[in-house]
């Protein structure tokens, strides 16, 4: 067998049983096959050279101790390499430039209830939170809104064909967030200054400024001598906070069951006027329903359309996108 061939042979064979050795256990039994004292390879290349002739056995040494010695270190730097420690699924790169990404936001509606309970703390209100699924006592009898009113057909309300309350009489969405103000009122003396802003459902027809689901905040204030003074003051006072000094409010006469008298609250929305909610003094039969004695004590109401406001201080003129979901759209705010 011709020397330098075999060493050839020997070392191709080596170096790519070395380069494919995955772990420290096959990388040994390579060195073993190849490089080992007692069996290896290396042992049998090395009797070659003391079977040349006398006159080329220097050249042939001399190939054997550079294969050898080329084995040696690939043996080595592969070592080298399968000791250090492995990257993991978890392992971090510090040298590596962050990863940019984008945190979420508050919805706008969220960023305007938000902003109502700020601007009525500051007046001295205090929020305060009810149900969403009422019983007919609180949505409709405690605020005097007899058996025949309109507002109680089946067909204006969400009514919960199942569900039925502990008195028996049945439940309901409730159309609008003064069921809390009874509530409050039923497990606290006067004086009462408090707000209350949630969901509230209607089957209206939607179009841009109607939804069957709309958010709206209620506001009470009872004492021996609240006015309807006080009631326009703090709605002024309200709307300029919240849309600036140039907003134009005003009252228009109007009739609610739960308050006499009674007020539809407009403001101008470029050069139309918009109904925003409506407010009025307490009916004396509202406090006769939670147990308030109305020769003693007097109060308003408002309960305000929180999209509305929404809308108006970012020029949005459709009430349904707040609710398609479209994060194009939700990104502005």
């Amino acid at each position: 067998m011709d020397p330098i061939q075999a060493f050839s042979e020997y070392e191709r064979e080596a170096l790519e049983a070395i380069e494919n050795a995955g772990d420290e256990q096959s990388l040994e039994q390579s060195r073993i096959t190849f490089l080992g004292k007692k069996g290896g390879r290396l042992k049998d290349l090395q009797k070659l050279v003391g079977q040349v002739a006398a006159e080329v056995r220097r050249e042939v040494g001399k190939a054997f101790n550079d294969v050898k010695t080329r084995v040696n270190e690939a043996l080595e730097a592969r070592k080298a390499l399968l000791a250090k420690p492995k990257a993991t699924a978890t392992a971090i790169d510090v040298t590596l430039p962050g990863t940019p990404f984008s945190t979420g936001g508050l919805h706008p509606v969220t960023q305007t209830m938000r902003e109502f309970k700020d601007i009525m703390g500051r007046f001295g209100f205090t929020a305060v939170e009810g149900p969403e699924i009422e019983d007919e006592r609180h949505n409709f009898v405690a605020l005097n809104i007899p058996e025949a009113h309109p507002a109680r057909d089946p067909l204006d309300n969400f009514y919960l064909a199942t569900a039925r309350s502990w008195a028996g009489g049945p439940l309901l969405l409730r159309s609008q967030t003064s069921t809390v103000q009874i509530r409050e009122m039923e497990k606290t003396k006067p004086p009462i200054r408090i707000v209350s802003l949630g969901r509230v459902y209607r089957p209206d027809t939607i179009d841009a400024t109607h939804s069957c689901m709309f958010h709206q905040m209620e506001g009470l204030m009872v004492g021996e001598d609240v006015t309807m003074a006080q009631l326009k003051t703090v709605l002024h006072l309200f709307a300029k906070a919240y849309l600036g000094e140039e907003v134009t409010v005003r009252f228009r006469p109007s009739f609610f069951p739960f308050t006499e008298p009674s007020v539809e609250v407009d403001m101008l929305w470029g050069d139309d006027w918009i109904e925003v909610g409506g407010a009025g003094m307490v009916d004396p039969n509202v406090f006769k329903a939670v147990g308030y004695d109305p020769e003693e004590v007097q109060g308003f109401a408002f309960g305000l359309g929180i999209e509305r406001f929404c809308m108006r201080r970012h020029e949005v003129t459709d009430i349904r996108r707040f609710y398609e979901n479209d994060v194009r759209f939700l990104r502005q705010f």
